[in-house]
């Protein structure tokens, strides 16, 4: 029996334990994880979320559960937990619809400013709020993840790895995210973009805000989530409306704005520097050369935040290092898709 065979029967066992077991299948939209999604229908029109997380993949529902529900404990909205299987990497979940951010602003780019002040509302909303204990996204851990974009951005552009390049950045970036790590932390999500959130309007306030893809969360800066969807890899977000959200955030919390402007700074190349390495690395092992396309937009957001006086001298560095995205470069990463699946 093969995988995806396996995997099926699995799931039909696991329905059969519950009310859903006749009810109609689906396949949803995925995203860059091993996860898959259906959308299961009954004949009463009733839905829900099948979502198949292989563990030997290096899927795990438990965290998934553990979010999703502290999110609901406190108000927002992430989807209900109706039944579980963690041994085989099943969950049945609330269905929160299909009105993503990114679908309901290419439908109507008016909504732009409202769903950006409810998606700041969320966050200013789960920043009030005693984190749950998990783990932190440290100066340690982010350093390693940035340098990703040496490990395979440009190892994919020029055929090599400069570790001696790569161990000076280190040296650079890690005081700054060290710096970074003495703000009080909060519950960090991670991917708190546009593709990751649902327009609820018949729900009040933060809860208007369905909430997606939050088992990563750890403990972080205030400011990682706003940068998570004010640098958005997927969609342009105009600069003006970039600032009105930081200075809206700012409006209702205690944060200093000239601190706050250094590490949101600091957090932006920290995240755009991982995202050249994970979308390179999509492409160059797993065979996903469409998020080549996305590199553009991500070094735009990087080469902003390099212009913060603070990150002068690592700014230059950097941009020594690191190939521009050019559409030789960019080709180069694309021919060579799928070729280092062992790397």
């Amino acid at each position: 029996m093969d995988t995806m065979t396996n995997r099926s029967a699995l799931a039909d066992a696991f329905l059969a334990g519950t009310q859903w077991h006749r009810a109609r299948r689906a396949p949803l939209a995925g995203d860059a994880s091993n996860r898959r999604y259906e959308r299961i229908t009954q004949s009463s029109g009733s839905t829900a979320v099948l979502m198949d997380a292989p563990p030997d993949k290096g899927e795990n529902t438990d965290s998934f559960v553990q979010i999703a529900r502290y999110l609901c404990d406190i108000g927002l909205s992430a989807p209900q937990i109706l039944h579980s299987d963690p041994d085989n990497g099943f969950l049945l979940i609330e269905d929160l619809g299909d009105d993503l951010f990114a679908r309901v602003l290419r439908a109507d780019p008016a909504l732009e400013t409202p769903l950006y002040k409810a998606a700041v509302d969320a966050l200013v909303h789960l920043h009030a709020h005693p984190a749950p204990p998990i783990e932190r996204y440290d100066a340690p851990r982010t350093c390693a993840l940035a340098a990703l974009a040496y490990d395979w951005y440009v190892f994919g552009i020029t055929g090599h790895s400069d570790t001696a390049a790569r161990d000076t950045f280190i040296q650079r970036f890690f005081p700054l995210l060290e710096a970074v790590d003495q703000e009080p932390p909060v519950l960090i999500q991670r991917d708190f973009h546009a593709e990751n959130l649902l327009w609820l309007p018949q729900r009040a306030g933060p809860a208007r805000v369905g909430l997606l893809d939050f088992q990563d969360a750890m403990l972080g800066h205030p400011a990682y989530d706003l940068v998570s969807i004010l640098q958005d890899a997927r969609r342009d977000v105009p600069a003006p409306l970039e600032a009105d959200m930081i200075r809206y955030f700012l409006s209702q919390t205690p944060h200093r704005q000239g601190s706050f402007a250094r590490a949101y700074a600091v957090l932006s190349v920290q995240r755009n520097l991982r995202i050249l390495g994970v979308f390179a690395r999509l492409c160059l092992r797993d065979g996903k050369p469409h998020y080549v396309d996305l590199i553009p937009r991500v070094w735009t957001y990087l080469e902003a935040s390099l212009r913060q006086p603070a990150l002068a001298g690592l700014g230059r560095h950097l941009l020594q290092d690191l190939p521009p995205p050019s559409p030789q470069n960019l080709e180069r990463l694309k021919n060579l898709c799928a070729h280092h699946p062992d790397r």
